[in-house]
């Protein structure tokens, strides 16, 4: 608990000097309008420029993309965790609530003797307006009895609402420009300068630093929060070092992608990655590699073509990665999740034709003269007779036995279809694993034996060896004679 104190101390403590730090600099230091661009009035740039910069020769164009990438990297893996947490709007809360302490810091830096464009001014007015809107959420939520979703809308509703005011109130002041407060809202890339640029880069090692050393508390915070108090976790400093996480970083992207557009560096990265894994380590991983790809080709992308804003390009290149991801992802995608289920109703589809073949000559068993060793290697099964045991059509029947005949467990006859050794073994594999099921629910479950086999085909094809051996147990099926126990029916 004392460590955990100790770092969100560290945070609040280190990007506050380096804001007063850098006070001093700014305070005759007049705020960057527009900057520099590689964007000249052509529509694209020519082949020449093109290559400069993508292999970045343009020193504006390194500035850019250095931080943009450290900025990236360090929303995509703070946004792991708000994302898990269920918290992720809670970028965007920030982002508005700190309009006000933009047009409040604005208003006030005269008085104070400072530079109302200094842009170390008017952050250290978003970050102290963003820890109030964090306080305002959590309090809202603490003592009241609506949800974290309406707190957060409530905060983000009033909060911008004010700051949209006091913007009303400097444009119509007479001894003030205002030119450049609206970057704030949209971003302006192109205006990062050196200084900027160590912002971000600092508070990038800051967060990603805290968020490795806590990794284990806060992924047990993210699953389960309530095991993690009762382990004498300290919840509420954990939830306040998440939100400071969210805080810093929101802050420092404001003049990157502005308020606006930030919530989405926080949430697209994340929610991408959570397509390619399961586990929370890869997925910061990846999520955090997406957000520095998509500020690095976005901020490309922008200064390559006329009019292209670097903010919105950099958002569209990781909504470009959330497509992919939501296509291709390995684990949640739709692509490999509908060849994983075409996967599964194929091997269902063939256990239900091996055991409706088996099923149908212990039928013919009951009739026959010979041994059930030859009945077993010469019985036929007629395709009419399969189609009556299953509600299957007689095209994905014909699929099905040509699937099975290709993997050697069935023979096609003119008559009908015949199985192999090897057909024949796993056919009577599954029937006695369905049987045993189907026994189960019958002796332990109180399940009347007419809707035994419904249940059991819902199950059957799930169970692992473990529970087949457990249900032999319950069952005391050395009792059995047969291989195969009786049909329950």
């Amino acid at each position: 608990m004392k460590r955990i104190g100790t770092l969100v101390v560290l945070l609040f403590t280190i990007f506050v000097l380096c804001d007063c730090a850098a006070i001093a600099q700014d305070i005759d230091a007049p705020m960057l309008e527009t900057g520099t661009t590689a964007v000249d009035s052509a529509s694209i740039k020519p082949a020449s420029e093109f290559w400069r910069i993508i292999f970045l020769q343009d020193y504006n164009t390194r500035i850019v993309v250095l931080s943009v990438a450290f900025l990236g990297a360090a929303s995509g893996l703070v946004g792991s965790f708000t994302l898990l947490r269920k918290r992720a709007l809670i970028g965007d809360a920030l982002s508005h609530a700190s309009l006000p302490g933009i047009t409040i810091a604005y208003m006030a830096a005269p008085t104070l003797g400072l530079n109302s464009k200094s842009l170390t001014v008017l952050l250290t007015g978003a970050t102290i307006s963003g820890l109030i809107g964090v306080l305002a959420i959590l309090w809202i939520r603490s003592t009241t009895k609506l949800k974290e979703d309406a707190a957060l809308g409530i905060v983000l509703t009033v909060f911008f609402g004010c700051g949209a005011a006091f913007l009303g109130i400097i444009q119509n002041m007479n001894h003030t420009q205002p030119a450049g407060l609206e970057d704030f809202i949209f971003g302006k890339t192109s205006a990062i300068g050196v200084w900027d640029t160590k912002l971000i880069i600092g508070a990038s090692l800051i967060s990603t630093t805290i968020c490795i050393l806590l990794f284990k508390e806060l992924k047990l915070l993210c699953f389960d929060s309530d095991f993690a108090r009762s382990r004498g976790s300290p919840i509420l400093l954990l939830d306040i070092a998440l939100m400071s996480l969210v805080v810093l970083v929101t802050m420092v992207g404001l003049q990157a992608v502005g308020l606006m557009l930030m919530v989405a560096l926080l949430i697209i990265p994340a929610a991408a990655s959570r397509f390619w894994t399961d586990r929370l380590a890869l997925m910061a991983v990846v999520s955090t590699i997406l957000g520095a790809l998509g500020g690095v080709i976005g901020a490309m992308v922008s200064t390559i073509f006329q009019n292209l804003p670097s903010g919105a390009m950099i958002v569209l290149t990781c909504s470009s990665f959330f497509l992919i991801s939501l296509l291709f992802g390995t684990q949640r995608g739709l692509l490999p999740r509908y060849l994983r289920r075409k996967r599964v109703n194929w091997r269902v589809a063939r256990q239900h034709l091996l055991r409706s073949m088996f099923e149908l000559i212990e039928q013919q068993k009951e009739q026959a003269s010979i041994s059930a060793n030859d009945l077993n290697r010469k019985a036929i099964v007629s395709l009419d007779s399969l189609m009556l045991q299953r509600t299957w059509s007689r095209r994905e029947l014909l699929r099905t036995l040509s699937s099975a005949s290709q993997d050697d467990l069935i023979r096609q006859r003119e008559s009908g279809v015949q199985f192999t050794q090897a057909g024949y073994t796993e056919a009577a594999r599954l029937t006695r694993q369905h049987r045993l099921w189907e026994l189960y629910l019958i002796t332990h479950a109180d399940v009347a034996s007419a809707n035994v086999d419904r249940d059991a085909d819902h199950i059957e094809h799930v169970l692992e060896p473990e529970i087949v051996d457990q249900l032999e147990d319950l069952l005391d099926e050395q009792d059995f004679s047969l291989p195969v126990p009786a049909n329950p029916h």
